[in-house]
């Protein structure tokens, strides 16, 4: 049986601030199909970023349930979701997440070292993965030594080394000039085609939303528009 890579069942989520509960996301239901390219837009404070942790088994509902790909994650135990998010999950923050003293090529190898892949191996799947995003040039590289664009680049490496089945952006050009944001659209949007990984990206941008085959648009924790 086929499932869906992503799918949302009422879920609720809702963060007590001392004695004050509030709700993030309200009774949510949505589907994300294997190889889609969606994009979740909304204004700051919509449950669009809190939408993506529950996606990436970050975190867990209140209410309701996340599945992916059938498999609920509140069901595991802690080393099974590590194993399942190094497995099926590659993510993409808005501030890159890059380890300062390390060198590009080892920022991507990380991954690979926690899945217990060999040094061999780690380094050239890690090469492939710089290349791919154009920066096989830069892999010697700290991030210090690179641009906005290229530190985000060298970020997507690092999510797409793994061969994840999900890739999850949050923001990804929201620290980007704009033309380093088009590069990076551009990018993800390419590896969604030539790779088929299935594409979420949470924005408030409508150009970085824009070529995202379905456009979802969130508002006060529920969903209030798709085209």
């Amino acid at each position: 049986m086929k499932y869906p890579a992503i799918k949302f069942e009422n879920v609720w989520k809702i963060y007590k601030l001392g004695e004050v509960e509030v709700p993030a996301l309200r009774g949510l239901s949505i589907e994300i199909e294997e190889g889609e390219h969606i994009a979740m837009m909304g204004p700051s404070g919509s449950g669009k970023s809190t939408f993506l942790h529950l996606a990436g088994a970050l975190d867990r509902p209140t209410r309701g349930r996340v599945l992916i790909e059938g498999r609920d994650p509140s069901r595991l135990s802690d080393g099974e979701l590590s194993a399942l998010r190094n497995r099926l999950i590659g993510f993409v923050f808005q501030t890159f997440n890059l380890i300062p003293r390390l060198t590009a090529l080892q920022n991507v190898m990380l991954p690979l070292m926690v899945r217990g892949v060999n040094g061999e191996e780690r380094l050239r799947r890690a090469r492939e993965a710089l290349e791919r995003v154009g920066l096989a040039h830069r892999m010697n590289h700290k991030p210090t030594e690179l641009s906005g664009g290229e530190q985000q680049r060298v970020a997507i490496a690092r999510a797409i080394v793994t061969n994840p089945r999900i890739v999850l952006a949050d923001e990804p050009t929201g620290n980007l000039d704009s033309v380093s944001a088009g590069e990076v659209v551009e990018l993800l949007t390419k590896l969604n085609r030539e790779l088929g990984v299935t594409l979420v990206v949470v924005t408030h941008n409508p150009e970085t939303a824009a070529p995202a085959r379905r456009i979802v648009r969130i508002r006060d924790g529920v969903i209030y528009e798709e085209n």
